[in-house]
């Protein structure tokens, strides 16, 4: 039965972890061909949906980990998707004043390569069972160009919202916004950095003593 349970478990995650693969492959791809032929004004509208389906569809790692399907710690996970869910619903789509704004290409592309790469990563790893040394070293090297331009674009896009805001709320509600917004950022940052960084450490190490 656990014997069941347990290639039942690798089948649920190699399907969802290529899936996502594939939603944010077509999000990469779509950005890219924007870019070449239209300008970064007309990113958003290109890969609106598959974006909004790709990253929505990360609610579902914080159940993994409560169930116990990944080792991923709650502690990490869920800052890093509620802050993307957040920029993603509450900033890209809420406000189409600037869904042009060059900062949502480096956003997407930020963000696409990123999960291109770890879900591909994990998807290989639950379908084979392995991944090669290549491969581990891309995926926890990455990050470390990636995650800064990804969460730099990410306050600077809600920084530039923050005017928009004075339409449907107060003024006093506006500052509050502001400042939660900006500080979480800058307090979850530095600490998935620093895990990022230590697990990086991790895997790394353990690929070598292999």
């Amino acid at each position: 039965m656990a014997g069941f349970l347990s290639l039942l478990r690798r089948l649920y995650l190699s399907v969802y972890n290529w899936t996502i693969f594939l939603g944010w492959s077509q999000v990469l791809y779509l950005a890219l061909k924007t870019l070449n032929e239209s300008g970064h004004q007309h990113v958003y509208n290109a890969v609106q949906k598959p974006l909004l389906l790709a990253q929505t569809a990360a609610v579902l790692e914080i159940l993994h980990g409560l169930v116990g399907l990944v080792r991923s710690p709650i502690t990490s996970t869920l800052p890093q998707i509620s802050s993307r869910l957040y920029v993603t619903w509450g900033i890209l789509w809420s406000f189409p004043q600037i869904q042009t704004h060059l900062l949502v290409s480096s956003l997407v592309i930020s963000w696409s390569v990123t999960e291109i790469i770890r879900y591909s990563f994990f998807g290989m790893k639950e379908a084979f069972g392995f991944t090669p040394s290549w491969f581990l070293w891309l995926r926890y090297s990455t990050f470390l160009l990636l995650y800064p331009t990804g969460i730099t674009s990410e306050v600077g896009l809600i920084y530039f919202a923050l005017p928009y805001m004075k339409f449907i709320v107060n003024a006093k509600v506006v500052l509050l916004h502001k400042r939660c917004s900006l500080n979480g950022m800058e307090c979850c940052s530095p600490h998935l950095y620093g895990y990022m960084l230590r697990q990086r450490k991790k895997a790394l190490s353990k690929s070598k003593r292999e």
